[in-house]
């Protein structure tokens, strides 16, 4: 029987309903700020409030998932702080906003300091590579409610972000058919589909095993994220940029934020090995690329002129980027035809 993200206990579609239940109670708070109006709201990778002055201020929180699952069988915990900060900065960078700050949150069920302390570290490595000051955070001890042997712990953070005007947000509404969808390398499974990687991986091989083309099992699932802020912030500044999108949980699916229009996608590059290695366990192609980023961590939208210096930017910032799909009339996201959203 194939293995799904469903199976391992992770229903996209029920949690798009949760999402939309959950966008229609807090806008009732909208209005309640004299001094914050809301120039965008829930659905989109961050809300935006105007203020005094014309200034946006974007807002937005995320964590890494039982990717610290895998941190704690590996013991290493240096790096999973670098994907809570890509985690954050991915998606506020999708509205145009600049990152000018960041709070972490650490729950655990004890106080080992030297892991806290790795953690910490690793925060500060993804925040340098951000140009982002980490300007407070919270470490709860909470025994009771953090279950597990050994340090077991959750980690996630906030950002906060600044567009300087509202010409200069990104919201995908100027998305036009014909435009050209830019893909930049995603270092592997990213910090999204872990559920599903576990179960389909860690049923046959442990996190020390060694498979060819991939390396030791651990260390390829805690690759770090990619940080994609400053590449893309250039390009917002130099080039015509019509939508961005952070591709996570839902995989490509997550395009549909920018706009409902048709998204086709048929040059994608090779696969990481360890997303090869999860298809091999039975999970079907077309699960694959409705749960993984298949090599793509984050898209730009841009008019076909535009292409060649977005990739060129890219390749100043030593990331690798291609020319992976364009936009259609026909709604919906397809990936080498096969309709995935």
């Amino acid at each position: 029987m194939a293995l799904t993200y469903k199976k391992a206990g992770v229903d996209i579609p029920k949690i798009r309903q949760s999402q939309m239940e959950i966008g229609r109670l807090i806008a009732s708070t909208h209005k309640l700020q004299k001094k914050a109006k809301i120039a965008h709201g829930f659905g989109h990778y961050a809300g935006i409030v105007e203020v005094t002055g014309g200034k946006l201020l974007a807002t937005h929180t995320d964590g890494v998932g039982t990717k610290v699952v895998i941190a704690n069988l590996m013991k290493k915990y240096d790096t999973i702080g670098i994907d809570c900060v890509a985690m954050n900065v991915n998606d506020i960078i999708c509205i145009g906003a600049t990152p000018i700050s960041f709070v972490d949150y650490i729950a655990a069920n004890k106080n080992d300091q030297q892991i806290i302390k790795k953690i910490v570290e690793g925060l500060v490595t993804g925040a340098k590579k951000s140009a982002m000051p980490i300007v407070g955070g919270e470490t709860a001890i909470m025994p009771d409610v953090i279950e597990g042997k050994g340090f077991a712990f959750d980690l996630a953070g906030m950002v906060v972000g600044l567009v300087e005007k509202r010409k200069k947000m990104v919201l995908g509404n100027k998305i036009r058919i014909g435009d050209a969808i830019i893909g930049a390398k995603s270092t592997g499974i990213h910090s999204n589909g872990y559920s599903l990687a576990r179960k389909a991986i860690l049923g046959k091989y442990s996190v020390k095993d060694k498979v060819r083309g991939v390396g030791r099992i651990g260390d390829a699932l805690l690759q770090p994220t990619q940080i994609y802020t400053n590449p893309v912030l250039e390009i917002i500044d130099k080039c015509k940029v019509n939508g961005l999108a952070h591709i996570t949980g839902g995989a490509f699916a997550k395009l549909l934020r920018l706009k409902q229009i048709g998204y086709e996608i048929d040059s994608l590059p090779k696969i990481p090995p360890i997303m090869g290695l999860v298809e091999e366990q039975g999970v079907k192609s077309e699960e694959m690329y409705k749960t993984f980023n298949m090599g793509v961590g984050f898209c730009v939208v841009a008019p076909k002129d535009q292409v060649m210096h977005i990739k060129t930017i890219f390749k100043k910032h030593k990331i690798i980027s291609q020319e992976i799909g364009q936009i259609i009339s026909k709604k919906g996201v397809f990936v080498n035809s096969i309709k995935i959203a």
